[in-house]
């Protein structure tokens, strides 16, 4: 029997509500690029000028991960 990869990029946490860290490369790629588009946008928003742009972008770039973690994450299974 050979074993395969799982088809989700993020696991559900063992204890806890939530995924965890990423089990296939696609979901490391995507927590990559967030925390890399959280780097420029801080570096381009500089929070002493333009604090309202950069909370705005932070929440963009967070909602567009938990939309991505939601659609390609471990379905939770069903408590009896």
């Amino acid at each position: 029997m050979s074993e395969q990869s799982p088809s989700f990029w993020f696991p559900t946490k063992t204890y806890g509500w939530g995924w965890g860290l990423p089990v296939r490369w696609q979901g490391w790629l995507v927590l990559a690029g967030y925390f890399a588009l959280q780097y420029l946008g801080i570096r381009h928003f500089r929070a002493e000028r333009n604090i309202r742009g950069l909370f705005i972008f932070l929440f963009a770039v967070t909602a567009i991960l938990i939309a991505v973690v939601v659609l390609k994450g471990e379905r939770a299974a069903k408590s009896q």
